[in-house]
């Protein structure tokens, strides 16, 4: 692995850590704030909307400005969200504001500051990633320890979370913020200064609708959409299917994660990388697993079950994700790895802003629609990679078959 990546990987885990540390709490804390489960998914949404607009930014701010510049004043924007979102959300248990207030506060600090914050990290770490690699098999692992760092913090995160929230609901929100201005310190100084470009390279940008890139981007979208739409719901199906008070749910479903998390950080950092596969295959053979997911956690009614489903889902996300921005990258010139970066991140953002808010309306309506709605969208990203889009050029097509 290059060593100018470490910092990158340890900024990845961390950052995502702390934002992961608050999934246990945020079904249950919603309803001790008296806010409805579609506000939590336009919470959700908001902020995905933020990290989709900012990430092509951040992409172009990495050239001009350079990759600490960046990394800095993105965690700082994700520390002063992190850190609002604690201080509403303890006015509002207090009583201190009304559930209309504490709402708007939220949207302010853990949607619009965070989501516009959390977005500078990994497009920094995608954009490393393709610089420092040539070859597909290298680009492939070293995207795959990018994404192993998120699967760690899907680990760390709902496990440490879900214990905090035994005790107390808001110690994760306490802890988050503080997690995030340490990673501050220590991306000043271990990342190197690194000089501005004062000319954009030619033809650096790439929009989402060029050609070589929009297959890859149409099935990221739906891969992660899928996910989306069942991950925020995941605390109300498991605090209604199994009947649980808001910190036992948290603690179960901070089970479900961990478990899902400990799949996906082995999936992504060590059988990626030892597979070989190209992109393409990795998409093919990984997404019918994701489909398996679903039909499993359609019929779930134990946390066991349950928690099976996830791992299942983090197997073959785990499988087909790294082939999507792999291949993304590898479509590219070098000239565009930060554009790119930027357009795959700003996919998953695009992803979530639909995905959240669109699986609690589901689950007003009926608590097995999300899963029914995640189902058909791997089914039809699986579709999708036996295409002759599969023969797109370079990236794509050399990413096998």
């Amino acid at each position: 692995m290059p060593k100018p990546l470490v910092p990158l990987l340890v900024a990845v885990l961390v950052l995502f850590s702390a934002q992961q540390l608050l999934t246990p709490v945020l079904a249950p804390l919603s309803r001790e704030l008296a806010l409805t489960e579609t506000q939590l998914g336009l919470v959700i949404t908001v902020a995905a909307l933020m990290l989709t607009v900012a990430s092509p930014l951040w992409g172009r701010a990495l050239d001009r400005f350079g990759l600490r510049t960046v990394l800095v004043t993105g965690l700082v924007l994700a520390t002063a969200g992190l850190a609002g979102f604690a201080v509403a959300s303890a006015a509002g248990l207090a009583q201190a504001t009304t559930p209309t207030v504490t709402f708007t506060l939220i949207l302010a600090t853990r949607s619009l500051l965070f989501g516009i914050g959390i977005a500078a990290v990994p497009v920094a770490a995608l954009a490393a990633a393709s610089a420092t690699t040539s070859t597909e098999a290298d680009r492939t692992k070293v995207v795959g320890l990018v994404g192993a760092a998120q699967g760690l913090s899907l680990v760390l995160g709902p496990a440490v979370g879900g214990l905090l929230a035994v005790v107390s609901l808001m110690l994760p929100l306490y802890l988050a913020p503080v997690l995030t201005a340490l990673l501050v310190v220590w991306v000043l100084a271990t990342v190197a200064r690194m000089p501005a470009r004062t000319e954009r390279p030619a033809r650096a940008g790439v929009r989402p609708w060029d050609p070589r890139v929009l297959p890859l981007l149409v099935v990221g979208f739906l891969l992660y959409l899928s996910l989306g739409l069942v991950q925020v719901v995941v605390g109300f199906l498991i605090a209604d299917r199994i009947g649980l008070d808001p910190q036992a749910t948290a603690g179960a479903t901070g089970v479900a994660l961990f478990a899902a998390g400990i799949v996906l950080v082995g999936v992504q950092g060590a059988l990626v990388p030892k597979l070989g596969w190209p992109a393409l295959r990795l998409m093919r053979v990984g997404i019918p697993v994701a489909v398996a997911s679903f039909v499993l956690l359609l019929f779930a009614g134990a946390l066991w079950s349950v928690t099976v489903s996830f791992a299942l889902l983090a197997l073959g996300l785990g499988l087909a994700i790294p082939g999507f921005t792999a291949g993304a990258s590898l479509a590219v010139g070098p000239e565009q790895h930060g554009a790119i970066a930027g357009l795959v991140t700003a996919t998953t953002g695009a992803t979530f802003m639909v995905g959240p808010l669109l699986g609690t309306v589901l689950y007003e309506l009926v608590p097995s629609a999300p899963v029914v709605a995640s189902l058909i969208a791997a089914l039809i990203a699986w579709g999708f990679v036996w295409t002759p889009l599969s023969r797109r050029p370079r990236g794509y097509a050399s990413a096998g078959r």
